[in-house]
């Protein structure tokens, strides 16, 4: 028996990686406004929501940007981002995602899915996995993004579970980071010293042991 009622899961990073994807999508995008674009800085961007993200990027460009502009610019990103992610399917499930959600239904509890990524519903389509959740935060109706634990919160409120019973899946340290404000356990999905306000650290969801948390 399991002391959790509920696991909460991100999907990037933790149940797929579209990391890839998101970094084509965002150097495009930067290098197109003359901000130099690499896999450090898009390491920086892990965790935070879309318009987050642009505002990082945004920084270092050599002017300044009206939020008509910000929401034109984030708009080609993310038509780009579908593009790429258009040819997802089951094979890029990351490896012990499938086992992992199939053992917390197994213990009877509830599944949850809190993505800032407002293209969830359309890669767990393409996963063929959308069935497996019992519900999905809709990334468009949360006002603050990670580290604030809004996304956690709602999630643990639809599931109908307090957010203490709650299990909550990460693999960035602003999402642990809003795990944690939610007053949920965090298993964090990387390595420790990065990590390190998770309660646990594994390497990837072929190490998840509901049993041992």
């Amino acid at each position: 028996m399991s002391r959790f009622k509920a696991v909460i899961f991100d999907l990037d990073g933790v149940i797929t990686d579209t990391a890839h994807y998101h970094y084509l999508a965002w150097k495009q995008l930067a290098e197109s406004q003359g901000v130099h674009f690499d896999h450090e800085f898009n390491e920086s961007l892990k965790g935070i929501d879309r318009m987050g993200s642009l505002d990082l990027i945004l920084a270092s460009a050599p002017r300044a940007y009206t939020p008509e502009e910000k929401l034109a610019l984030a708009d080609v990103k993310n038509r780009h981002y579908q593009e790429l992610i258009s040819t997802m399917s089951a094979d890029d499930l990351l490896p012990g995602a499938v086992a992992a959600l199939d053992a917390v239904r197994a213990a009877g509890l509830r599944i949850g899915l809190a993505s800032v990524s407002k293209n969830a519903f359309t890669v767990l389509g393409r996963l063929g996995i959308t069935d497996k959740f019992d519900y999905v935060v809709d990334a468009a109706t949360i006002a603050r993004g990670k580290p604030d634990p809004e996304i956690f919160l709602r999630a643990a409120h639809e599931l109908g579970v307090a957010p203490a019973d709650c299990l909550g899946v990460e693999d960035a340290v602003a999402g642990v980071a809003a795990i944690k404000a939610a007053g949920m356990f965090a298993l964090g999905i990387g390595h420790p010293f990065v990590l390190t306000e998770a309660d646990v650290v594994i390497t990837s969801l072929k190490e998840f042991n509901l049993a041992a948390y």
